[in-house]
């Protein structure tokens, strides 16, 4: 590996805290949305959000194993609902 893919390496693998229901947590920049969940202690057929700034409406948050980024102070809620493939609340 050279320098630069070490420390691309290094930024993908380094801890970021977030928030999750007002519990700040640690977690890999490079995480998955089921980590997210467990980390989270989100409870079963619950959805987990990522606050998004502005008017835009917040991303739900797949419980599966696709790899996200996650930003330092992150802020994510969750509320009863699932949801479906294609991001449609059940």
């Amino acid at each position: 590996m050279n320098h630069e893919e070490i420390e691309k390496q290094s930024h993908h693998n380094r801890e970021v805290e977030i928030i999750i229901d007002r519990e700040h947590l640690k977690t890999p920049a490079e995480t998955t949305g089921a980590a997210l969940y467990i980390l989270g202690k989100v409870q079963n057929g619950w959805t987990l959000y990522r606050e998004t700034p502005g008017p835009r409406e917040d991303e739900p948050i797949p419980n599966d194993h696709k790899a996200i980024h996650v930003h330092e102070h992150a802020k994510f809620y969750s509320t009863p609902g699932k949801v479906t493939p294609g991001g449609h609340l059940e």
